[in-house]
């Protein structure tokens, strides 16, 4: 499990590593290594989804690691709580951009003729702080559209023993 203090509060998250072992590998490899600390959520669209961990706070990116395989095909949808990868349109593009669907997404499921997106975890709980970063007032900044105007900080993202 994974825990997010971010400057709206915290909230945890169950990874399936089971279903998407390439992703959360990759994900705990960020996190371990501190790369999410001081990272924004750069793109936020209320009713869609909160995104961040890539960006600083003056929305420069920062270099992250290889791009690794889209696990979209392992039967997970985009529900309302669940964790992606963000990517281009390039299937194969990830890297430490991930998003928080605060609605049913189904339209980024995998499915004949959509490859999809990848969901690797779901909101254990704080489920209240990702809809609070989902209601916050956005604009355009720096080239980037949904941008939060009141800039929301991702602080720290470490392991902690699950609570089940």
């Amino acid at each position: 499990m994974l825990q997010f203090k971010t400057s709206k509060g915290t909230f945890t998250v169950q990874l399936f590593d089971k279903q998407a072992p390439i992703t959360v590998e990759n994900f705990l490899r960020y996190a371990d290594e501190g790369f999410f600390d001081g990272t924004v959520f750069h793109r936020v669209i209320a009713g869609f989804m909160v995104q961040g961990g890539g960006l600083t706070e003056d929305l420069q990116n920062k270099r992250g690691h290889e791009p690794i395989k889209n696990e979209a095909t392992n039967g997970l949808k985009n529900k309302r709580g669940t964790l992606s990868m963000a990517r281009t349109n390039d299937i194969n593009s990830a890297t430490s951009q991930f998003f928080i669907n605060v609605a049913d997404n189904d339209f980024l499921d995998h499915k004949p003729g959509n490859y999809g997106y990848a969901v690797f975890g779901r909101i254990d709980s704080g489920m209240d702080v990702v809809d609070a970063i989902a209601a916050v007032k956005t604009g355009n900044r720096s080239g980037h559209q949904d941008v939060p105007v009141e800039t929301v900080v991702i602080e720290s993202v470490t392991r902690v023993e699950s609570t089940e």
